[in-house]
Parts: structure tokens; sequence; C-alpha cells
């Protein structure tokens, strides 16, 4: 028999003591009630906005409508992608209206203020479409549960083949805030790592509508591939007009962050060939075409990965308030970090003692129009990318981790 270390057996008496009190608190308020906070109008209301609030809805529907004899509840709010906006709703939430967990949080900035008062409230983040890695890192904290994606496996995913490939010299078009900061910052130290360089950056505020300039400083700029390091209608117009410059013609475009909605919006003739990386594919198999077919059904479109994200984080959360018996917060995580997640979109998943979500991610190619069937035949997937392949190791940057 293997024996077993003194901390280890510590950290489990301690789990088992902090969730056995915690079941004794049964359900705060007599009903379980999940925030759903989003970019409604914006940008970003395509890749998650109402359609979170869908998905979130079914897992709920299919969960049963309520946990442990309570009701669950949902509410939501367009935070607008504004931080202070996102921050004001969170408080208001926690403070006022008994929520016990928010999720959605898709721009990087607002979630960073959400999670900061989440922690202090001792509430959990469930964090569906954000980005950037900070959340897990030098901005993590023991209430986050950071689920579909993040940029080092969009890194790892796209640029490091292409790199390898022999696509050295590399220009970045980003997304002038967190999120496009931190994906900009992780795909550079995947670009030299594998001998690459950055010859040039240029970063533009979110919604712009005009790329010209940006684009003609990718182009003067001697790149072999030039990054669009933004998302949603952001990412659209940027393409558009390297296109319309003639930029595609000369050069490698690299879409960092492409949901299935952006990619269905262009011209098979813009977009098509460009490959990518993602964390869900609506016709991967039977069990996703099965679940987008019900979300198309009430949301007329299919999902994008941060949607499917949202309803299998949903669906583990409330299997997590079952097993624990409460809907306290650090007690539900505890049994979230220990049961590993397993449906049509967490595959070959775990929940880490950070709070990333580990799981299969995709390497997918935009098909040319000749090659669709139908409208919403966007993809191929070309590869299967391992989670620890593909979010790379834990680092020690938690505290709440490394004390354990």
């Amino acid at each position: 028999m293997k024996s077993i270390k003194p901390q280890m057996l510590a950290s489990a008496i301690g789990a088992a003591i902090s969730i056995s009190a915690a079941n004794a608190a049964g359900i705060s308020g007599d009903t379980v009630k999940i925030g759903v906070l989003a970019d409604m109008g914006g940008v970003y209301a395509d890749i998650c906005g109402a359609g979170c609030v869908t998905a979130v809805e079914m897992a709920v529907e299919d969960f049963g409508g309520s946990v442990l004899g309570k009701p669950i509840e949902i509410v939501s709010a367009d935070d607008q992608n504004k931080a202070d906006v996102g921050a004001a709703i969170a408080r208001k939430w926690l403070d006022t209206e008994d929520v016990d967990a928010i999720t959605g949080l898709v721009a990087s900035s607002v979630t960073g203020a959400v999670t900061e008062i989440t922690k202090e409230k001792g509430k959990l983040a469930l964090i569906s479409t954000s980005a950037s890695h900070a959340f897990t890192t030098k901005a993590c904290s023991p209430y986050n549960a950071h689920w579909t994606y993040n940029v080092v496996a969009l890194a790892n995913g796209t640029v490091k083949p292409m790199v390898q490939s022999g696509k050295k010299k590399w220009f970045f078009i980003t997304a002038d805030y967190a999120f496009g900061h931190a994906l900009e910052g992780v795909a550079s130290k995947v670009v030299a790592e594998n001998g690459g360089e950055v010859v040039g950056t240029a970063r533009a505020p979110l919604g712009t509508t005009d790329f010209s300039s940006f684009v003609l400083q990718a182009q003067s700029s001697g790149a072999d591939v030039v990054a669009l390091a933004n998302a949603g209608s952001d990412f659209v117009n940027s393409l558009q007009s390297a296109v319309e410059f003639g930029l595609t013609e000369t050069t490698d475009v690299a879409g960092l962050l492409v949901f299935t909605p952006n990619a269905q919006a262009l011209d098979p003739e813009v977009a098509g060939g460009m490959r990518l990386t993602t964390g869900f594919y609506w016709d991967l198999d039977d069990q996703t075409r099965a679940w987008s077919k019900r979300f198309k059904e009430r949301h007329g479109s299919i999902p994008a990965m941060g949607q499917a994200g949202a309803y299998s984080m949903t669906t583990h959360y409330l299997n997590a308030i079952k097993e624990a018996g409460t809907d306290e917060a650090e007690a539900v995580m505890a049994v979230m970090k220990q049961n590993k997640p397993n449906d049509f979109f967490a595959r070959n998943a775990y929940l880490r003692a950070d709070g990333r979500m580990v799981h299969d991610m995709y390497q997918v190619r935009i098909k040319n129009g000749s090659e669709r069937s139908n409208p919403d035949d966007i993809f191929e997937v070309e590869k299967v990318i391992p989670g620890e392949e593909a979010f790379g190791p834990m680092l020690d940057q938690c505290n709440f981790v490394a004390s354990k």
C-alpha cells in the first residue's frame, strides 16, 4: 500500500471538514441565484450575450429547475464592456439580490473588476468567455473557475505550429485593453521560444471600425504573419480591411480568437483556409450536434464556444451544490475541483487547483465556400489538442494554491 504524504492527508482532511461544516448551511436565501453578466449589444454580443443567458437557462432546465429542493433563479445584465458598469452590477447583485455566482464574463477588463468583488464577497466567478490567463495567475482567486479557453491555449494551438512551419516574422494588430495585451504578450513569447521574432505591433481601441491605418502598418512591416489579437466584430472588421488592402494576398493573416458567429459572418472567399484554435465546435460529433440543435431552436443560431462553455460550467456548478449539500462557495468549489466535468463540451477535463478548467481544444480550418454544405458548415476540425498541451502547466503564482 502506498503511503500518503502528511501534507496531502492534512489537505484532504481540511477539505472534508470544510465541506462537512458547510453541509449544515443548506441553501442561502432558499434560492440558488445565478447572474449572467455580459455584453448584450456591443462588439461581443454574438459570442456570449443573450446566447449565454439561453445556455444557462438550458442548463438549469436540464438539471430540473431546482437543487436540494430549492429553486434556481437566473438574472442577467448588460455590462456594456465597461469595467465600472460590470463592477456596479456585480456589487448590487451580491450585496442586495443574494446572487450566489456570476457567469458570462466576456471582456477581460470587466472580468478583472468583477472577480475582485466576488473574491471580497466570497462568491463564485464562473468565467465562460474571457480570454486573459490573469484569472488563474496574477489575478487568481479561490473563487474563480475559468472554463472555456484562454490566451495560452490560443497561442499554443495557433501560433506555435505556424512559427515551427517557417513563419518567423510576426506583426500584431491588437485590441487595446487587457485581453488584447494578454493575447499579444503570450503569443509573442511563443513566437520567440520557437525561433521567431515580432517585427511590430499596432493597438486599436475596442470597437474600431476603420482598421486601414493599422493594416498599412502591418503591410509595410515585412512580416510573414499578421496576427489579429482581437475578437468579435473587431476581428471581422480588421480582416475585411486586410482583404481590401490586399494584405491577405501577400501575407498570412492569423485570427487568434475567432468565434463561429464571426467566422460565419465573413465571406468564405475572405476567411476560407484560415486555421485557428477553438474550445468547441457544434458539428464535432453526435453529442455536440444534439445540444447545438436544441440551442439553435431556442436562440436562432449555432452556439459559440463561450455559450457552450456556460452550459457546461453551470451544470458542473449545480452538480457540485447537490453533492456538497450547500451553495456555500468554498464547499462548492472544493467539489467542483474534486469531480471531473464530463459532457458534450468538457472532454478529458478537470478543474485545476488554480481554477483553470483543462480540456481538449481543437485546431480547425475555416472552410472555403465550395466545401460548405449549409450556412452553419463553417469549420473542418483538423486536430484535437490535448488539454495539458494546450493550456500548459500550472504556474506557481497563486498564494491560495501554494499554501495548501
